[in-house]
């Protein structure tokens, strides 16, 4: 868990007691390039700390994937929807990469949240993060050029897109595939 406890301890300062009964609750599993973690309409039940490589979160629009986030090592991905509302999820987790995780129940992680307050804290900056993300990238629809979202997109995930399909990007960003080849064309 190495990547995960880097992450969470850049994040706030998780103790080794707690990384502990944290690593106590995990089971480690892989997965192949393009498996559904989490798949809209059903219930998952289960969060997942990505250990090595990436996925990517999407909406099913009229038949078209709406591409609405990225995570790569260090990062837990989970349904919001099911972990604090009880419901179906209305989102897909998809490994674009293959994935090496540690999966851990959705109720195991709530009682984490309750019960300890370093892990209690680690989830609300995680909560934190992704609304400023979130929020940001909405701004960013409505305000800025095509050109001035993806060089956004590039300082938020500089990883990203050496790893990911343009396709996936060009959806993020809310643009066509062929206007993002043209915006890598001029850098």
């Amino acid at each position: 868990m190495k990547n995960v406890i880097a992450k969470m301890r850049s994040l706030y300062p998780v103790s080794d007691e707690t990384v502990e009964l944290l690593k106590a609750r995990v089971t480690p599993c892989r997965f192949p390039k393009r498996y559904q973690l989490i798949k809209a309409d059903e219930f998952c039940r289960s969060a997942y700390f990505i250990e090595e490589g990436m996925t990517h979160s999407f909406w099913l629009v009229d038949g078209e994937e709406i591409t609405t986030s990225f995570a790569g090592e260090g990062s837990i991905v989970f349904s919001m929807d099911e972990l604090y509302y009880n419901k179906i999820s209305e989102e897909y987790v998809e490994t674009i990469e293959e994935v090496k995780a540690y999966r851990i129940e959705l109720t195991e992680l709530l009682h984490l949240f309750q019960t300890n307050m370093e892990l209690a804290n680690w989830g609300r900056i995680i909560h934190q993060n992704e609304y400023r993300r979130l929020h940001r990238s909405y701004k960013d629809r409505l305000t800025l050029s095509a050109k001035e979202r993806y060089e956004a997109f590039l300082q938020q995930f500089p990883d990203v897109s050496q790893r990911v399909q343009l396709g996936y990007i060009a959806s993020y960003l809310g643009i066509t595939l062929s206007t993002l080849s043209r915006l890598r064309g001029m850098r």
